[in-house]
This record gives C-alpha cells, sequence and structure tokens, in this order.
C-alpha cells in the first residue's frame, strides 16, 4: 500500500503542471529544467545557511510537452525542421521565424492557463499586491556540466499582472526555437524534440535600484580552482550577463576565505556607464546612463564582495558533493535596493575551463614586435590564445548572414542570437563587455580568443583589414594591425620527474600568476615588487604621501585620475602593491613565495609619475642609492613604510603568510639590522607569525660576511647578475664590457661556492634567482652538485631546466670551477 502511495504521488508530480521553487530541487531537473531545479536546491538545502534566492514557481515540462501535443505542435515542427540547415543563415533564420510563429499563434490550453494564474494569485498573497516578477526560460538540457545553454532561451523582467505573466510564458516556449538555440542544439548534439521547456515565475529582486552582476568560482580565463570572480554594474543584471556594459572586477582567493580572512586579491574599476532599470510602465524596462561619480566607485563594498564569494564556495561546496565531483559554478546574483539585501537568482556549472584536461601546458607567443608597431585597440583579455584574420565588422544581428568563416568577428557587443556566426570567427573583438559577458563565455566554451569592452574596436578597426588577436600579453587584449608571426608550444605535464632541488619560478607580472602556477613548480623564488610598482601602480610612492605640495599641475592631475576611488592617496599604492602580491602568492599557495622588496635604481624611480621631484641623479645609479640603504634613510623611509604596510595586509589580512620578503642589495649585516627595525615599526617583526626575512647575495661583501649575514637574516637568493657585475668590477648595463659579462667566470662560481659552503653550514636556506641557471643548463649542474637548496628559473625554462637537474642529481659530480 506504501509503495502504492508513493507511485501515486510520484506520478502527480510528475504529471503537475505547476510546481513551487521550494518543492523541488537538484534531482527535479527532467522536471522543471536545469535553472529552476537549481533554484529550489538553493532554496531547500543553502537557505538556512544564510544564502537568499528569491522564491517563485515553475511551470513543468510536461505543462510543455501537453501545450505542445494538445495543438499537433510537435508532428507541425518535425515537418518544419526536416530540412533545416544550420550552416545556412538564412535556413536557420526562416525555420526559426516559422516555429516560433507557431507557438505564439496557438493559445495555451485552459487548464494550463487555470494553473499558471491559481499559482500567480497564491504567489501575490504570500508577498504583496504590488509584487513584479521575472519570468524565466528553463529548459531539461540546460545548466548541464558539459554544455551550459546560457541565455539560449529568453527572459522577461518586471512583469506585473497574470495577462503579461501569461504572454511571458508563452513567449518563453517560443524562444525554445531561436536561432541561437537551434544552432546550440544543433552544435552540442541535443535533439530539438527531446528538449521541453520549464518556464520560472520569481519575484523580482530590486536591483534596479542597486547594483547586480555573474560570479564565477573559478577564474575563468586561467581555470585557476582557487579563486572567485565576482563582475558587477548598477542596475539589473542583463547588462552585465549581454555585455552592454564594462563592469568592475573582483578576485578573492578561496582557501584563506573560508578561514576567516580578507582576500580580495584584485580589484579593477570599470566604466559602468548605463544601467538597466523599470521603465515608466509595469512590464518594461528602460536603458539610462549612469552619473559619472557612481562610475568612479566601486559598486560593492568589500564586505559585499566577501559575503557573495562566501557564498560562491558554499554553492560549489554543496553541488560538488551533490554530484560526487568538483563543480565550479556560474552564478547570478542581484542586490535589492530597497532592502540592501544580496540574492542568488541562478547557479549552474561553469562549462569551460573545470572541463578541461590539464595534462598539456600550451603557450601562445608573438614573435619580437618591431618597436614602432602598436595596438590598434586594447581591451579584456578573453583567454591566452592569439587568433587572425579579416575583420568582419557587424553592428546589428541583422547582417549576420554577411559573416565568412576565418573572420575576425568585430562588433559592439554579442548576445545568443550571434551565436550561429560565432563558433566561425577566429576571433571576436567587442566595444562593450566585461570578462563575464556573453562574448566572453561563449568565446571560452568554443576555444576562440577574444577582446571584450575595447571601447572603440568598431570604429577603428575597418571591414577587410588583416588583425591579430593577441591574448597572450597578459589581462590586457591587444588588436594589431597585420598577420603577425607566433607561436605554439605544447608542453606535456604528466611525465614531469620530481627533484631533490627545489625548482622555482621567477615571477613578475601578477597578471600572469594564475597561468604559471600550472607549470610544476615548488614555488617562486623571485617576485619583483619593483614589476609591480612600474605596472600597475606607475605612480612614484613619495609623489602619493605628498601630493598636495606637486608643483607640476600635469602630473598631480595624472596621478588624481590613476587614484581617483582613492580619498588618501597613499592609499592608492597599497592597495595596489598588496593586490599584486597577494595575486602572485595566492597563485602558488601554499608554497613559498619570496618577494623582494623595491630594488629601482633612482634613474628608474624617477620615470616613475611624479618621481623627478624625489630622486637624485647620480652618476652610476647602478651602484649607487638601491635596495637596503633607501629603507632606513629618511628621504625615502616613508615610502618603505608604504611597501611594509601592503606586505603586512598581504600576509595578516588576507592570510597568505607564505610569503618572504626579501632584502635587495643590503652591503652589510649593519644595515640589515637597520632594515629589520624600519620593518618591525610597520608591524613587521621577523619571527613573530612566521615571518621570515631573506637577504638577496649580490654584492662581495654578502659573501665575504656570510656568517654575519645569517646572524641577521634567515635564508639567502643569490642574484647572479649583481654579484658578477660586482665580482668582475663592470658595469652590466655598459655595451662596452658586456663581452666580459659571464656568470660561468671562475672568480663567479667560486663566490657562489664560497656562499653555498657558508650558508650550509650556518643551517640557513640558499637558492639562486639570477638569470644564469636560465641561460646554461651547464651552470643549473654546477649549483646542483654544491647541494644549493633552491633554484629560480625563468618561466620558459621551469620544465627544461627542472629535467636537467634530475640529470644532475643523478650524476653527483664534483663542482668545476
Amino acid at each position: 500500500m506504501l509503495v502504492t502511495l508513493q507511485t501515486d504521488a510520484r506520478m502527480a508530480r510528475e504529471q503537475s503542471l505547476v510546481l513551487w521553487l521550494d518543492d523541488v530541487s537538484i534531482a527535479d531537473v527532467p522536471l522543471v529544467g536545469g535553472k529552476n531545479a537549481s533554484l529550489g536546491e538553493m532554496i531547500q538545502q543553502l537557505g538556512a545557511k544564510g544564502i537568499r534566492v528569491p522564491g517563485g514557481f515553475a511551470t513543468t515540462a510536461f505543462a510543455y510537452r501537453c501545450f505542445m501535443e494538445c495543438a499537433g505542435l510537435d508532428q507541425r515542427l518535425h515537418q518544419l525542421f526536416a530540412d533545416l540547415d544550420v550552416e545556412d543563415m538564412a535556413n536557420l533564420h526562416w525555420h526559426g521565424a516559422q516555429a516560433r510563429s507557431l507557438i505564439l499563434s496557438t493559445p495555451f490550453p485552459e487548464p494550463l492557463q487555470r494553473a499558471i494564474a491559481t499559482a500567480y494569485d497564491q504567489l501575490v498573497q504570500r508577498y504583496s499586491s504590488h509584487i513584479s516578477v521575472a519570468v524565466r526560460s528553463s529548459a531539461t538540457a540546460e545548466d548541464l556540466p558539459d554544455a551550459s545553454f546560457a541565455g539560449q532561451q529568453d527572459t522577461y523582467l518586471n512583469m506585473h499582472g497574470l495577462e503579461q505573466v501569461l504572454s511571458a510564458c508563452q513567449r518563453c516556449f517560443a524562444s525554445l526555437f531561436t536561432d541561437r538555440a537551434i544552432s546550440y542544439r544543433t552544435l552540442k548534439g541535443y535533439d530539438h524534440f527531446d528538449v521541453a521547456l520549464s518556464v520560472g515565475i520569481q519575484l523580482m529582486v530590486r536591483s534596479d535600484l542597486a547594483t547586480s552582476g555573474v560570479m564565477f568560482s573559478i577564474d575563468t580565463e586561467s581555470g585557476f580552482a582557487n579563486a572567485v570572480l565576482i563582475t558587477a554594474a548598477y542596475g539589473l543584471g542583463e547588462t552585465v550577463v549581454q555585455g552592454a556594459v564594462n563592469p568592475d572586477e573582483y578576485r578573492v582567493f578561496k582557501p584563506t576565505l573560508t578561514e576567516g580572512f580578507r582576500p580580495i586579491l584584485s580589484k579593477r574599476l570599470g566604466s559602468k556607464a548605463i544601467k538597466l532599470v523599470y521603465g515608466g510602465a509595469m512590464g518594461h524596462t528602460t536603458t539610462v546612463e549612469v552619473a559619472q561619480t557612481e562610475r568612479d566607485r566601486f559598486a560593492l563594498t568589500d564586505d559585499e564582495v566577501l559575503q557573495l564569494a562566501q557564498w560562491a564556495c558554499q554553492i560549489e561546496h554543496h553541488y560538488s558533493r551533490v554530484r560526487g565531483v568538483a563543480t565550479p559554478m556560474d552564478m547570478e546574483w542581484a542586490k535589492d535596493g530597497v532592502t540592501g539585501e544580496l540574492f542568488i537568482v541562478q547557479a549552474r556549472p561553469e562549462t569551460v575551463q573545470s572541463q578541461k584536461t590539464h595534462n598539456t601546458l600550451r603557450h601562445y607567443s608573438l614573435l619580437p614586435l618591431p618597436d614602432s608597431l602598436r595596438p590598434v585597440t586594447t581591451g579584456r583579455a578573453v583567454g591566452d590564445m592569439i587568433g587572425q584574420g579579416q575583420a568582419r565588422v557587424i553592428l546589428t544581428v541583422a547582417d549576420i548572414g554577411l559573416f565568412q568563416p576565418g573572420e575576425v568577428l568585430v562588433t559592439s557587443r554579442t548576445d545568443p542570437d550571434w551565436e550561429p556566426i560565432m563558433k566561425k570567427a577566429s576571433a571576436i573583438v567587442t566595444d562593450q563587455g566585461g570578462r563575464t559577458c556573453h562574448a566572453a563565455i561563449i568565446a571560452r566554451e568554443m576555444g576562440i580568443p577574444a577582446i571584450v569592452g575595447c571601447g572603440n574596436a568598431t570604429t577603428v578597426l575597418q571591414l577587410g583589414q588583416d588583425v591579430t588577436v593577441s591574448c597572450a600579453e597578459g589581462e590586457e587584449g591587444r588588436v594589431y594591425p597585420g598577420l603577425l608571426p607566433f607561436t605554439v608550444t605544447e608542453t606535456p605535464l604528466g611525465d614531469v620527474p620530481r627533484s631533490r632541488t627545489q625548482v622555482l619560478m621567477n615571477v613578475g607580472n601578477p597578471d600572469e600568476a594564475f597561468r604559471l602556477a600550472a607549470i610544476p613548480n615548488d614555488g617562486v623564488g623571485l617576485a619583483r615588487m619593483e614589476f609591480i610598482i612600474a605596472n600597475q601602480i606607475r605612480v612614484h610612492p613619495l609623489a602619493l604621501l605628498h601630493f598636495d605640495e606637486l608643483a607640476d599641475e600635469s602630473v598631480k592631475e595624472a596621478i588624481a585620475q590613476l587614484a581617483r576611488h582613492n580619498s588618501y592617496k597613499p592609499d592608492y599604492f597599497v592597495d595596489r602593491l598588496s593586490q599584486g602580491i597577494a595575486t602572485i602568492a595566492a597563485a602558488f599557495y601554499p608554497k613559498p613565495v619570496i618577494v623582494r622588496m623595491s630594488d629601482f635604481k633612482s634613474n628608474e624611480y624617477a620615470n616613475l609619475l611624479g618621481g623627478a621631484a624625489f630622486e637624485p641623479n647620480e652618476e652610476n645609479p647602478m651602484i649607487g642609492w638601491r635596495g637596503a640603504a633607501r629603507y632606513y634613510d629618511e628621504r625615502y623611509r616613508a615610502a618603505f613604510g608604504l611597501e611594509c604596510k601592503a606586505l603586512r595586509q598581504v600576509r595578516e589580512d588576507m592570510g597568505l603568510t607564505n610569503v618572504i620578503p626579501m632584502i635587495p642589495f643590503c652591503r652589510t649585516p649593519e644595515e640589515g639590522r637597520k632594515v629589520l627595525a624600519e620593518m618591525a615599526l610597520h608591524g613587521l617583526e621577523r619571527g613573530k607569525q612566521g615571518l621570515q626575512v631573506y637577504v638577496m647575495c649580490e654584492v662581495p661583501s654578502n659573501v665575504i660576511l656570510a656568517n654575519e649575514f645569517a646572524d641577521v637574516f634567515d635564508g639567502f637568493s643569490i642574484g647572479s647578475n649583481d654579484l658578477t657585475q660586482l665580482t668582475l668590477g663592470l658595469d652590466r648595463d655598459s655595451s662596452l664590457v658586456a663581452h666580459l659579462f659571464d656568470e660561468r667566470n671562475a672568480a663567479v662560481k667560486t663566490m657562489i661556492q664560497w656562499m653555498i659552503q657558508k650558508a650550509k653550514a650556518k643551517g640557513r636556506k640558499i637558492g639562486i634567482c639570477g638569470q644564469a641557471p636560465s641561460d646554461y643548463p651547464e651552470f643549473a649542474q654546477f649549483l646542483v652538485s654544491l647541494g644549493i637548496d633552491s633554484i629560480s628559473l625563468n618561466p620558459d625554462t621551469v620544465l627544461k631546466g627542472r629535467l636537467d637537474i634530475v640529470q644532475a642529481e643523478a650524476a653527483a659530480v664534483e663542482p668545476k670551477l
């Protein structure tokens, strides 16, 4: 009897025309589609953990099939699609239009209308007679681990009243046969008639009065699994999804976030020029411009960023447990401008990076470019590939039939209607959009390089112009004129042997860190702070500390523009520097990341914005006021304090205690003690909370007084470039003596041998981060024979270097000077 009752209940549920979202779960994809099943799953399973999801109800797949069968639409559509050809744009467009017309001209059966009306009336009674709802399509082949079907069917916002809801439901049914949906299903191998549509009727979050966006529990470009990427803009979320705005971007590190730290790795201010809000009448939306003051500030507070990131981690953890496999998630969120509450309005598996195999590392690289060659336009790089071809500028979806396979698609922005041609493009370039917009998502899914948010691509690129689209130079994507030569190298990662000697990596650019971390490594032996200062800050720290006193108004204006969202200008330096360091540290966490404090020469510092006012003119800055000598000097110590503050934020606020600061060009042990005392004044006390401090070995005095330096510092890293320069008494910037510069010189090797022996005798770590091991395999073998602890190599030589090191360890030869 019990079995009969359970069977009857299941059949009744499967034949329901409407189900409430809080009565469905992820197991109900066949009943209510992927989107609605996921919403119900979160309401049921994660609501108690504080994750807010707007309530509502859904029409069922059974309701859709009843409608199609009762009206005889199935048979008519089968006949219609007999000669469908999705490769022929005109054929695809005609068949899609005919299919939609059939559905829209056929009234809903009376039982379906009554079921929707009853549920809508209950929703109004449950909440408020003034509610508006979002009417969202949810297909039974949707939000799957291997195919997102993102944006294939329609959504209607700000619906009010039963008449609008019924109309929107029917239009959602018809959207199962949009050109884009037909093309996408064909591409993914799904039968058009095996897919049914559910419609979710969900309370609208008043994000038109606040903010909304998209987030991923994985880095969308590199596939780095330990980061949450969040995008945010003002108003309703469709502008972000469709790429109509360039949103703010935030990246948060998951491992230390869940331990209670605040690891916001990066914050990038987007232009956020427009927002979508409710129109004058219910059921309407309109686009308005955003005030400049709002554009110039971040759309989310740090607390809101961290809250969303926590939810992303919880949602990913839940779905991974349910599916029994790691499941990175793609989510949409919204903030209610009336209550100030955050909501999750959609969650589905991420379908690009999570499906990739990572057994092979593929690296795209442009061959050296002429100094005179400049990109035509730049934007946000999607992926790290390079593509090229003739530009095809298309401003409206009505003209997509003009597109030819292999061309570079150039447009203002894309939406799902563009997908039939996107798969044929060699690259995609858009004026608008961020890394989570439609163009970016589809480009990743189809393995196409894309640059989004250029601003001017459709005006500066010409029809038929040969262009090279490079996403291989960091987060900034560049479109170059002409078909430039480039290389693609593939490196299998599965068979790289381990070595006793640690093989570390030299990393300068935080934008590259997540990608580089995929190369087998033991950590970072040299992260250059000055690279972050020069490329991501670009302002002299003293110019920020003395901003109000600057005499050059043009310099002052340039600095003000860079630091426009920092009321206290030095915070710009600390924020950008801490985020750059933290990104590298997170990429390799929990492996050690040795960060060298700033080592600009005075002439290099003078080239930073505002730097000329604070830097002396030195005859030979290479051996002048650099490194440790600056840090305790009254002329620079306040700026060094900003470096220390940034480093302390990374370790204490973000929880990235794998960072080891390293002091460059420290000439005497006494100087080392002064630097440590200066660091302690700013909360970086050696030995406290496990803080180690290393020193560069690059001055002969470091070798001669190695025992004394070992009493001051926890470890050494040999800088072979400067050590060679000062051992041989030559200026490595001088072309006149360049032929004498050779780290393999017997004198240099003797210095290195002494240093390794002394460091090991004192129980201190000793490694090398100079250029020599990357350039000369025999030099790496020499170091291994001395028992060096670690060798830090340039990224492109790490794999080959490890093989050389393994061979050297096997040979165990005596060192030869």
